[in-house]
């Protein structure tokens, strides 16, 4: 006879396996290896762009923009922890504004691995004609070549390394420093401080000229959305290991980017940074024209290396954002088969390589066009994430304040255990009331209350906690005010830009549209969840459960007794299976169980008829899951089978009333808060 699981020993399960491959998840070393490889390959062609719209002030408006750099990792490292599954600027704005804008912000940052893809492998094969000049004629069909090479490779299986990644991204850092070493080993401090003002000597700096250079020198920090996409494969705990990482990142960017970009638009001559190819490998240039011929082709043939590696990044993200929308039911189903062979996803992988040689096809192979392409998906992803974001914590203010009100309240007493509790009993449309103890309640399956008394609550905190909480809170609406202006000067100042990106969100937006209307028409509905619990005083919380035959009957107490007030419907599944998650996977377990998405699209069918608010959130049971929900939530009603109420123990209603209805039983648990 085989023996049953339960939901609590299949996570526990499920934990020990995840225990047994925490070696192999990634470490503060590992995740700065692999954004920095994204991050730090911005370098390479970013001052002969920038030098092309902003002269002689690429370096001003580089160290401008990395004070608002820094702001981002600090609201990035917070995502990374927050939304452990991943999937970036798709789950931040899904979960915490709604799940259409969720998808726009998948094309947003598709809009960006495309072009990092095109850019990338471009760039590349241009640093590489520096070791070989005969290839300068040939870098379009190279690059193209080299977009097919990668798309072969991924169809084949061979996924990214974090330990190439860090092999890489320390000759990349070391290479840079060599560099900088080299450039002060030949100008004294007086020369190397008399730049500063020559940056201004031949420009007029006024406010549009300021807006442009800001919103375009956001280009040199391209790259920083991936460490959002590591969080399902980081070390625990992923806020030590994400604010590590980024650390790191902010301090080796720092210490690069704006000191090369300064030195190689003003350290070099006009003519080879004002040149369309010689602009592309200026870093090159640079260390053979302050240092040797040595040093320059080691540059070259490094920073060709990353680039392309840096490519192969914006494919593997780019295929998983399609991944993840199809699963989401934003995209066709067909964007998720494997082919038989590898297991890939093969259309995935075609439309992640196709149109990035579509643009360059289109360009002619012009850096600077892709570079002047880059602002719109770039600055999209940015200012959704940062918006989703800010909603999330106002909403952990809002309930902040309301459990502090609560905390205050002199009618906040709960009934102890031995204190009699109300049941209704609701039969045939004819309620009646009886008064039963506690202790009756044996073998019902109800037990009995806990007594008196609240848990800690997890909004209060000492008054520099709050006040910590209150500057990060205000520092992180700065940050978005930055990068909207950004975005927004970018949208007036680079046309192409906003006609390419725009024109890429509108078709992906209408394909998604078209879609998930096609499969509400088949009968199929698609229910948007959140992670992020809200706070919803005298709403009804229903709680759902895997394997329940009483789901139905829960479901249409819940709406039936909602009253105009919202419904928070919490599933509580259970995997019965691990795999470890790769890199830059979105990896939520909510995608993965059917039952689930069959109880909530039952859900979401009544709730439109009853045309009710509702929010639908997954959680794996866990012991105290109800009740930590319920705490945040502050429910009115909680709606819950009676043969599940063990869950509830923590929690103190001040009664429970029974429904019998015609589906199965229901328990509500009543609080006035």
């Amino acid at each position: 006879m085989k023996q049953e699981t339960t939901p609590q020993e299949a996570s526990f399960h499920i934990r020990g396996k995840e225990q047994r491959h925490d070696g192999s998840r990634l470490g503060p070393l590992l995740c700065w290896a692999v954004v920095f490889a994204d991050v730090g390959t911005s370098i390479y062609y970013v001052p002969g762009i920038l030098y092309g719209n902003v002269g002689d002030l690429a370096g001003f408006f580089v160290m401008l923009t990395m004070s608002v750099f820094v702001l981002l990792t600090l609201k990035y490292a917070e995502v990374t922890h927050r939304f452990p599954q991943g999937g970036g600027v798709v789950t931040v704005a899904a979960q915490a504004i709604n799940h259409w804008v969720g998808a726009l912000g998948g094309m947003f940052i598709l809009v960006d691995y495309f072009l990092t893809a095109a850019i990338s492998c471009l760039s590349g094969m241009l640093y590489l004609s520096v070791v070989v000049p005969a290839f300068v004629p040939f870098t379009l069909e190279m690059s193209i070549g080299v977009l097919l090479l990668l798309g072969l490779l991924n169809w084949f299986g061979v996924s990214e390394s974090a330990k190439v990644s860090l092999v890489g991204a320390l000759i990349a850092f070391l290479s840079d420093i060599a560099i900088l070493v080299t450039v002060f080993m030949h100008i004294s401090l007086s020369q190397f401080l008399a730049l500063f003002p020559y940056m201004f000597a031949h420009q007029k700096l006024t406010l549009p000229s300021l807006l442009v250079g800001f919103a375009g020198s956001f280009l040199a920090f391209s790259g920083l959305e991936s460490i959002s996409q590591l969080s399902p494969v980081m070390k625990s705990p992923r806020k030590k290991v994400a604010g590590m990482a980024l650390l790191l990142v902010v301090l080796t960017i720092g210490l690069t980017s704006p000191l090369l970009t300064m030195f190689a638009t003003l350290l070099l001559p006009a003519q080879v940074v004002g040149d369309r190819v010689l602009s592309a490998q200026v870093i090159s240039l640079l260390a053979g024209h302050w240092g040797n011929i040595a040093l320059q082709i080691e540059v070259a043939i490094s920073a060709s290396a990353l680039l392309i590696f840096a490519g192969n990044t914006a494919i593997i993200g780019s295929y998983h954002v399609f991944l993840a929308l199809s699963r989401m039911e934003f995209f066709p189903e067909f964007v998720q088969q494997r082919n038989k062979l590898r297991g890939t996803p093969h259309f995935a992988i075609l439309l992640a390589i196709a149109i990035p040689i579509g643009v360059l096809t289109v360009v002619q192979g012009a850096i600077t066009v892709l570079g002047d392409l880059y602002a719109f998906g770039l600055l999209g992803a940015f200012t959704l994430t940062c918006l989703g974001l800010d909603i999330v914590r106002r909403r952990e203010r809002k309930a902040a304040r309301a459990e502090r009100a609560f905390s205050r309240s002199p009618t906040r007493g709960f009934p102890r255990s031995d204190e009699t509790v109300t049941v209704n009993e609701t039969l045939k449309g004819t309620t009646t009331t009886t008064q039963a103890s506690a202790s009756s309640l044996e073998g019902t399956g109800v037990r009995g209350l806990p007594a008196d008394g609240r848990a800690p609550s997890p909004y209060t905190g000492r008054m520099v906690l709050d006040l910590w909480h209150t500057c990060k809170y205000y520092l992180g609406l700065l940050t978005t005010a930055l990068v909207v202006l950004a975005w927004t000067t970018n949208l007036v100042a680079k046309p192409m830009a906003t006609i390419f990106g725009g024109s890429v969100t509108l078709l992906g937006m209408g394909i998604a549209y078209f879609t998930y209307t096609r499969k509400k028409q088949q009968g199929h509905i698609p229910v948007p969840i959140t992670h992020v619990e809200e706070h919803l005083p005298g709403s009804i919380l229903a709680v759902l459960m895997a394997n329940n035959t009483h789901n139905e009957a829960v479901i249409r107490s819940a709406i039936d007794n909602a009253n105009g007030k919202p419904v928070t419907f919490l599933y509580l599944g259970h995997a019965t299976t691990y795999q470890a998650p790769r890199l830059f996977e979105f990896h939520d377990p909510y995608y993965d169980d059917q039952q689930a998405r069959r109880t909530f699209g039952e859900a979401e069918h009544l709730a439109q008829q009853a045309k009710i608010a509702r929010r639908y959130v997954y959680r794996l049971q866990e012991p105290q899951a109800v009740e930590r929900i319920w705490r945040v939530v502050h429910p009115h009603d909680l709606v819950i089978s009676p043969e599940n109420i063990s869950l509830c123990e923590e929690i103190n209603p001040d009664r429970i009333r029974y429904e019998v209805t015609p589906d199965g039983n229901v328990a509500h648990f009543l609080k006035s808060w």
